[in-house]
């Protein structure tokens, strides 16, 4: 990606895809963008700084510009640099940069992919300060790297901010948090100049207003998130993924026959198969997986026998360790039953969801397992649904939902 790559993605990432909207609510000439997204942007006068602050939340520093007379000491450095102060890291001092050795990138890179594979067993709340304190540590090595061992590292900085980024929305159910490190996973992504990368989080960021129903913002992200996959080679894994990612948007908003078609589409993607290989990180999303966004589909659209023959599927054939998906799913069967006015049926599979749970904690299942809580209130009488509550406000599911 040429040019001012961290005002390219901050713009992205704050909604503006063209520079032409962006200039718009700048109230500047689309030219006077092009030129801050050179390679060599002015530096802005005074008012129009404050306004470019203000409408993407960071300094003009951090946005990619260099103060007349030079950097402050921060300069390149401060892509990313705010986070350090974040988790309260002291500042690198910049009066001698070191230049790290090219065994730095595999190094930074070994510690991310454990992360990511920690991800599917260990607690967020542990694995959360470890990605954070493992950014803030590309952050300081980010500056201290040229050529091909700077583009390994933001990408493996790029990756460590998605993770965060995901333990945040899924985990913590903090929106707002999870914005602000997914946007700094998108200017690490174009520090690498790898726009797979880059689609990956844009399409994260479509969960966020896609979960409160802002239809249009959510496909503006995924447009762009397709955009960056086309310049990319993506694999045909990627591609189904956007429109799994896409589908789900599109429930949440209502529209499931428009979910139901991109699940379809994406089917028939992954069947035709692709000469691109998928990417190392891209292990959140498989075969069954899809299919277990068609039945949570399926089941919001009111197609109940379809839904429930999907999700069994997919229980049968998710992997062990697939601990977090398996209470999503048993959550899913458990509405599928719910709704099909079989109470007791419910509130085994949600027990079951409950029994996951204790074992390996996530958000995104205990939701599930309170959305069918609140399905069964007509039943609350019944024998089955208080032994449900039993277990669902015991003292150890409390305190762990409260503690999150």
């Amino acid at each position: 990606m040429a040019g001012n790559t961290a005002l390219k993605s901050a713009r992205v990432a704050a909604g503006f895809n063209s520079q032409q909207g962006f200039a718009d609510a700048m109230g500047v000439g689309v030219r006077q963008v092009r030129r801050w997204e050179s390679d060599n942007p002015p530096w802005p006068q005074p008012e129009v700084g404050q306004a470019l602050t203000r409408l993407l939340g960071q300094d003009l520093e951090s946005l990619g510009f260099t103060p007349p007379g030079g950097p402050t000491g921060r300069g390149r450095r401060t892509v990313l640099a705010a986070t350090a102060a974040a988790v309260g890291l002291a500042a690198v001092p910049t009066q001698a940069v070191t230049v790290q050795p090219a065994s730095v990138a595999a190094d930074y890179t070994a510690v991310t992919r454990s992360h990511r594979r920690l991800y599917w067993s260990v607690a967020p709340s542990t694995l959360h300060p470890a990605a954070l304190a493992h950014a803030a540590l590309g952050c300081a090595l980010l500056p201290e790297t040229l050529g091909q061992t700077k583009q390994k590292v933001a990408s493996a900085l790029a990756e460590t901010w998605l993770l965060a980024g995901r333990i945040e929305f899924f985990d913590m159910r903090d929106p707002d948090r999870a914005s602000h490190t997914l946007l700094r996973a998108l200017q690490a992504a174009g520090e690498a100049d790898d726009p797979l990368l880059g689609a990956a989080v844009l399409a994260h960021t479509a969960f966020i207003p896609a979960w409160v129903g802002r239809r249009d913002e959510a496909v503006e992200r995924m447009v762009a998130a397709r955009t960056y996959a086309r310049r990319g080679l993506a694999s045909a894994e990627l591609l189904a993924w956007l429109d799994a990612v896409e589908a789900e948007c599109e429930t949440r908003c209502g529209n499931t026959r428009t979910a139901l078609h991109l699940v379809g589409h994406a089917e028939d993607i992954l069947a035709r198969g692709s000469e691109h290989e998928s990417p190392e990180w891209l292990d959140w999303f498989s075969p069954v997986r899809l299919a277990a966004f068609k039945g949570n589909t399926q089941l919001k659209a009111g197609h109940l026998p379809q839904a429930r023959a999907t999700l069994l599927g997919v229980l049968d054939e998710l992997p062990p360790a697939e601990e977090k998906q398996t209470t999503v799913v048993l959550g899913d069967l458990a509405a599928v039953e719910a709704a099909a006015g079989d109470p007791e049926a419910a509130c085994g599979y949600a027990v079951r969801a409950l029994d996951q749970l204790e074992r390996t904690w996530y958000a995104m299942g205990m939701d599930r397992v309170r959305e069918v809580r609140r399905a069964l209130a007509p039943h609350q009488h019944e024998r089955c649904v208080r032994e449900l509550d039993d277990r669902l406000y015991g003292w150890s599911t409390t305190v762990s939902a409260l503690s999150r």
